[in-house]
């Protein structure tokens, strides 16, 4: 099969990534392999390419939103049949055993593995899942649509939930891409005031176009009063002003697996009356189930950009500098 896989991690520009033949992956026992037929790009996808993660396997295949059809099974699998389409998420095996695991926080595991980074995803022809870390997909949702769902959604969604806004609550969302768009739809669904807050022209006419009551460039008149509010944008010296923004007992989640260094705080003035700063490790399976069951009842919006499978690096490159109108999606 073909694949890219990342070669030289630095900056994408420079050819982080290489495209190469290579074996299709057997799927060992309690593994399925799954003929990919979409993969999303993410933003992790670009931290992993360019060594802002650093690497867990050399040479890894990167890809972590996969979508695709079962065509091999190792030995005691049982949850799905040949020819079913599942999904391939980010977080791909937990030990079961920590006392994380053991409370329900599986994300938290002190041995996790995750798709993509620890192991080979889906910027590939074929890839391996452990069944019981994949997910089946709601129908109303083709390929290139639910791809975005398995972790912009599912992350969004958890970020939505960790910044504890209440009903019919202020939210400010900075940044607006693959989980922005697709928290911002499930906050309005649910009675929010959704605020976004972004640099890219495109982006703020998505939001205004998905229902924001307001959106426009970080560095103007910020919002304020706000209940809660979501992070999605890598910068760090964005989180002072944010916290200025909320109102008294307001969360801030921030959401990226790779942020720059914070702005400095004053606790007296963004942290005071019981303001609350929390980030955003991973997902459990209990948050992507929660999410997919409804993504399918509200009917979300998923704007995606679509790239051939071959040219996963200029997709990684349009991600970088700001090009992507939504979710890309690479096409096997």
């Amino acid at each position: 099969m073909h694949a890219w896989k990342v070669a030289r991690p630095g900056p994408i520009s420079a050819g982080a990534l290489e495209w190469v033949a290579m074996e299709r992956p057997e799927p060992g026992p309690g593994e399925i392999r799954v003929k990919v037929t979409v993969c999303g790009v993410c933003r992790t996808d670009l931290h992993v390419a360019e060594g802002d993660l650093e690497v867990h396997k050399p040479g890894v295949v990167p890809g972590h939103e996969v979508v695709g059809v079962v065509d091999a099974q190792g030995t005691g699998c049982v949850r799905f049949k040949n020819g079913e389409r599942i999904g391939i998420p980010w977080l791909r095996r937990t030990c079961g055993r920590c006392r994380f695991c053991l409370r329900g926080d599986e994300n938290l595991c002190f041995n996790p593995s995750f798709t993509g980074w620890d192991a080979d995803g889906g910027y590939a022809e074929y890839a391996v899942i452990p069944e019981d870390f994949a997910y089946r997909l709601p129908d109303s949702f083709d390929d290139e649509h639910a791809a975005p769902l398995l972790c912009a959604g599912i992350i969004g969604y958890r970020a939505l939930r960790r910044s504890n806004l209440p009903a019919g609550g202020r939210l400010g969302i900075y940044g607006f891409g693959g989980s922005a768009h697709i928290a911002a739809q499930v906050a309005i669904a649910e009675g929010a005031e959704v605020h976004v807050r972004t640099r890219s022209k495109a982006a703020q006419r998505l939001a205004l176009d998905l229902g924001a009551a307001s959106a426009s460039d970080p560095a103007d008149e910020p919002v304020k009063s706000l209940d809660a509010a979501l992070l999605f944008a890598p910068s760090g010296d964005l989180i002072p002003g944010i916290m200025q923004a909320l109102d008294r007992g307001g969360t801030l989640a921030v959401a990226g697996v790779h942020v720059t260094q914070p702005g400095q705080l004053n606790y007296q003035r963004d942290l005071f009356y019981e303001k609350v700063l929390t980030t955003v490790t991973a997902n459990t399976r209990k948050d992507g189930e929660e999410f997919l069951e409804l993504a399918g009842r509200i009917g979300l919006s998923i704007s995606t950009q679509a790239y051939e499978l071959r040219e996963a690096d200029v997709a990684l490159r349009d991600l970088a500098e700001g090009r992507v109108r939504g979710a890309a999606v690479l096409r096997a």
